[in-house]
């Protein structure tokens, strides 16, 4: 039984033969090839494509590493895509394991040295080429924002079509296990939504999995990519954002701490990288800090959380388990995975405290912009008391605006408003409900 991504597929037939290249993003082992090469493929195939239409090429494969160079990458593209006559999907795997190399019918001396980059011939430049193909439809994964979807723009201009991929929803995952919803709440907060854990039947075997898929391939492979030797800073790091999930720092805040772990000094300028380095692999997503009246945003102090709950977990040795905290996240994944933009909202609110009024800062969890409409959304547990609800509510009342305001609860309560116009709505139903906003 194979899991369905049909949102996914429909994204990609959207994008279809639209003259761009189709750049699938993501965490590795997310899923992106299985989509592109068995759901995206088989429905292409229902739909009257021929079996032979498609030229699939896995770089990380040893059967296909010869096409690392992009030289051979596309004499052999074009070498399978001659008639004319027909159409043909080409889909590469992990583009990213590409390299460039030298273009030897330049002479090297007559080029300036700012311009000496363009000696060099890459998948961009291949990838260019085949678009100019009319017969061939192209789609590439891989697993390096920096290298993709930041240099869609610098390379592609409006040639390129993003499509990111994350780790199983809550919704496709209660879909797929069929579970008890709240059951299927509590072991999605535990191990998360990768694809292979998913279809791990025990729980050691989940852990197991997940542990090994952090340690043996992320870090690792940043580890590699990046050119660090056992670099301790990005281990103490990447702990440091994962037991700190939904908390507001900086790079000087997290270069304090990390300094106090390690016993050495780290410069702000190095956690600035690693973070850099951390979010371009997709483990984590940094949420920025915006002002709700003064509708701007302030330029370094940040919350992150982390992609999937389940290699969170793993990494901490399933030892931090916050519900609060973990909830957020949840939360957060589900906003970024339904396609919003998601800032963290604060609302300065004059308060009396000793006889005189001060300024203070209150936060509203998450502000989701819908196009020219914002919905601000609260993470609570509970509101069993008065006095919780007042808390939670706070700065949602205080924001002076009309935009709509939600409190996400913990459990699978059904959705109801209050007197202030504020709703509220279990997170199972929440997550449930995709066109709730």
């Amino acid at each position: 039984m194979e899991i369905k991504r049909d949102e996914y597929v429909e994204r990609l037939f959207s994008k279809s033969w639209n003259g761009k290249v189709k750049i699938i993003t993501g965490l590795r082992r997310s899923g992106k090839s299985f989509l592109l090469r068995r759901l995206y493929k088989n429905e292409l195939i229902n739909r009257g494509e021929s079996m032979d239409s498609f030229i699939e090429i896995d770089l990380e494969s040893a059967e296909d590493a010869r096409f690392r160079n992009p030289l051979v990458l596309l004499d052999y593209v074009k070498s399978k895509t001659c008639d004319h006559n027909r159409r043909y999907y080409v889909f590469i795997d992990e583009i990213q394991r590409s390299y460039k190399v030298k273009n030897e019918g330049v002479d090297e001396s007559k080029v300036a040295e700012e311009d000496r980059d363009l000696l060099y011939i890459t998948f961009y430049d291949v990838l260019s080429s085949m678009m100019k193909l009319e017969n061939v439809d192209v789609y590439v994964t891989g697993s390096n924002s920096r290298m993709l979807s930041s240099d869609i723009v610098s390379h592609f201009r409006d040639r390129g079509s993003e499509i990111k991929v994350y780790p199983l929803c809550f919704r496709e995952f209660y879909d797929y296990t069929g579970m008890d919803k709240s059951d299927a709440l509590e072991e999605y907060l535990m191990h998360g939504g990768m694809p292979t854990a998913v279809f791990e039947k025990g729980e050691s075997e989940k852990r197991m999995y997940l542990s090994g898929l952090h340690t043996n391939v992320y870090m690792k492979d940043i580890m590699e990519r990046n050119n660090l030797k056992n670099d301790v800073i990005l281990d103490a790091l990447t702990d440091t954002l994962y037991s700190s999930v939904g908390s507001l720092t900086n790079p000087h805040k997290l270069a304090s701490t990390t300094c106090s772990v390690l016993g050495q000094r780290v410069s702000d300028s190095t956690i600035k990288r690693y973070l850099e380095i951390l979010e371009d692999s997709y483990l984590i997503n940094g949420a920025k800090r915006y002002d709700v009246k003064g509708r701007k945003y302030f330029s370094s102090i940040q919350k992150y959380y982390a992609t999937d709950l389940g290699l969170r977990n793993a990494r901490l040795n399933f030892r931090q388990q916050e519900r609060s905290h973990l909830m957020e996240n949840l939360i957060y994944n589900e906003l970024i995975i339904r396609g919003y933009s998601v800032d963290v909202g604060v609302v300065e609110v004059s308060v009396s405290s000793d006889g005189k009024r001060k300024q203070r800062q209150y936060e509203i969890d998450f502000v989701v912009n819908t196009g020219n409409d914002k919905v601000y959304i609260q993470s609570a547990l509970n509101i069993d008391t008065e006095e919780k609800k007042r808390q939670e509510t706070f700065s949602l009342l205080h924001s002076n605006d009309f935009f709509r305001k939600i409190v996400v609860l913990g459990g699978n309560e059904r959705r109801w408003t209050d007197e202030s116009g504020i709703e509220y709505i279990g997170v199972i139903p929440f997550l449930l409900k995709e066109k709730m906003l």
